[in-house]
């Protein structure tokens, strides 16, 4: 039988803060400040009407009112600038930026997981020549990096998680297991011995179009292996190759949930609050999420497992904010809106709403103090990530909506599935 990848081609993902700023009279030494850096250290308050369209991602129900909120605040402190908000799940965040760049009007700020490939089109502002001093100094320096494309700021850190084993309590004890999986091998046992002491499925995979992405990062990592090295693609790396047999395996052989394809992550969070599912991966907001959802739930968390003999891995994601180029860019009122966007206060609370990590130095050490967040504050500073500073990653992340289907069902096998997705991300490389 002769099968395919199905390519197609779209992007990104995410959502966005505020607070309010006093102005200052400008000393001569900030006025050379200014003229060094390019921005003074807080941002200058516009001497006229301007407008941000802003498209934040939805992260749950709590996302729009709260952001509604925060920009009401900001406009009564700052009535030149109005804020034009446009709030869209992640689902049709892709259709709802790419209509508007087609007519030539782009948000002129966007949250969402991508960035390069609109930067390599010329399309984004360099955020060093937008962002305050003041703002710029708290982000942390390993985000500021992942954001960045031949020396500018094309995307500034929005919000983070970092990528656990979350498992339920009560399964593992019907099963005799005491404590969760940290490699394949005890992963497939603990799998086998809930599916056979219970009605419920073992382990969680999201293939589905949301999250294919994170579970082959998780199983290439896991291995050895990953999506780029040394500045090219290693797709098809053998290493890879295993990982992605041995998701097909394990669901082969029963040991997953039935539907990888179908049912989303949060969906699967569900399922494993509702105690018919041992344990899948998930982001640190399962924390925050799941149990007010199933309050009787007896939860655990581990590390992802890794294949035998493979040192621990730790996984983390980020959402970023890009600026367009618009008919109507207003540097100095972008500026404003995002000193107000970060401040410590409102975006401590939007941070904690929502269940992630900060991506700034104050928040985070506050916030640490919760020895949770600590620690997944320090396995974030040497945890894997997606390769978003490559501008044919978001080509490459849709290009894989399709292997699990193909692999799982149709019959693809994983090397033959990871040779066809190589060669487009070479192909489309070279075409940059």
């Amino acid at each position: 039988m002769n099968i395919s990848l199905r390519f197609t081609s779209n992007t990104g993902h995410g959502a966005r803060w505020t607070k309010t700023l006093t102005v200052v009279i400008l000393t001569c030494a900030m006025c050379t400040a200014c003229s060094q850096t390019g921005m003074p250290e807080q941002a200058q308050t516009p001497s006229k009407k301007a407008l941000i369209k802003f498209v934040a991602s939805e992260y749950s129900t709590a996302t729009k009112p709260m952001l509604e909120n925060l920009i009401r605040q900001f406009e009564a402190n700052n009535p030149l600038i109005h804020v034009e908000l446009q709030v869209a799940n992640w689902d049709i965040l892709d259709g709802v930026y790419t209509a508007m760049i087609s007519k030539n009007q782009p948000p002129d700020l966007l949250n969402t997981n991508i960035y390069a490939h609109f930067a390599k089109d010329g399309l984004l502002l360099d955020f060093n020549t937008v962002l305050s001093d003041q703002l710029k100094s708290k982000f942390y320096a390993n985000f500021m990096h992942m954001d960045q494309l031949e020396g500018r700021q094309f995307a500034i850190p929005y919000f983070s998680s970092i990528r656990n084993l979350y498992y339920n309590k009560d399964l593992f004890n019907n099963a005799g297991l005491t404590k969760p999986p940290k490699t394949w091998s005890e992963l497939e046992a603990a799998a086998s011995v809930i599916k056979l002491s219970s009605k419920a499925h073992g382990f969680g995979v999201d293939l589905s179009d949301n999250e294919i992405q994170a579970y082959l990062s998780y199983f290439f990592f896991g291995s050895g292996g990953g999506w780029i090295k040394n500045g090219k693609w290693v797709i098809n790396s053998p290493e890879n190759v295993q990982g992605l047999t041995y998701l097909k395996d394990l669901f082969d052989r029963g040991l997953t949930d039935p539907e990888p394809t179908v049912t989303t992550r949060d969906e699967k969070q569900r399922i494993l609050g509702d105690g018919k599912l041992g344990m899948m991966i998930s982001g640190n907001y399962f924390t925050s999420v799941v149990p007010k959802e199933f309050p009787g739930l007896k939860w655990g968390v581990g590390p992802i497992p890794v294949k035998d003999g493979q040192p621990p891995i730790s996984f983390g994601v980020q959402d970023v904010l890009v600026a367009f180029k618009t008919d109507h860019t207003d540097k100095e009122a972008i500026a404003r809106f995002l000193d107000f966007l970060y401040d410590d206060a409102n975006y401590e609370q939007m941070t904690l709403r929502e269940g992630f990590l900060p991506v700034t130095k104050p928040v985070g050490d506050k916030l640490s103090s919760d020895s949770v967040i600590k620690d997944n504050l320090d396995n974030l500073r040497n945890a894997k990530f997606y390769p978003i500073d490559n501008p044919v990653w978001s080509a490459v992340m849709d290009a894989s909506r399709t292997m699990g289907q193909a692999v799982l069902y149709d019959h693809l096998s994983p090397k033959a599935a990871l040779d066809q997705l190589q060669q487009f991300a070479e192909t489309r490389s070279s075409q940059k």
